[in-house]
């Protein structure tokens, strides 16, 4: 069993910054990959950014540097700072990580969503 918990969603204002947190814990032999996906009211769920094993990163385009993601190998933690945060960044942010829980068996996970909402 794998449990991914986040934090750090809320409410600011445009031009302001949040940094969101998820942790893994539980049944986990290695970690693949960890990043972040949001979705927007009446929108498809979108890659925020990813983090891989190797600390390959990928961001998507609107988010380019407004967005750093970081990764805590020792605490199984990935980081999402979002700076200059703009309205079209309100959306339910959700956790995901790519992880073996044996040698050969590897699965995605989901952390349960934190709402980000960017209003003056």
């Amino acid at each position: 069993q794998v449990q991914l918990v986040e934090s750090g969603g809320g409410l600011v204002q445009p031009g302001g910054s949040l940094r969101l947190s998820c942790a893994a814990s539980g049944s986990i032999f290695s970690l693949i990959a960890m990043g972040w996906y949001r979705q927007a009211p009446g929108k498809e769920l979108e890659l925020v950014a990813i983090i891989n094993n190797g600390g390959g990163i990928n961001y998507a385009d609107s988010v380019k540097g407004r967005f750093t993601i970081s990764r805590d190998n020792a605490r199984r933690t990935v980081y999402l700072q979002m700076n200059s945060l703009k309205p079209e960044d309100t959306a339910v942010y959700s956790c995901n990580a790519r992880i073996y829980t044996t040698p050969k068996n590897w699965d995605d996970y989901w952390g349960q969503g934190t709402q980000v909402t960017v209003s003056s």
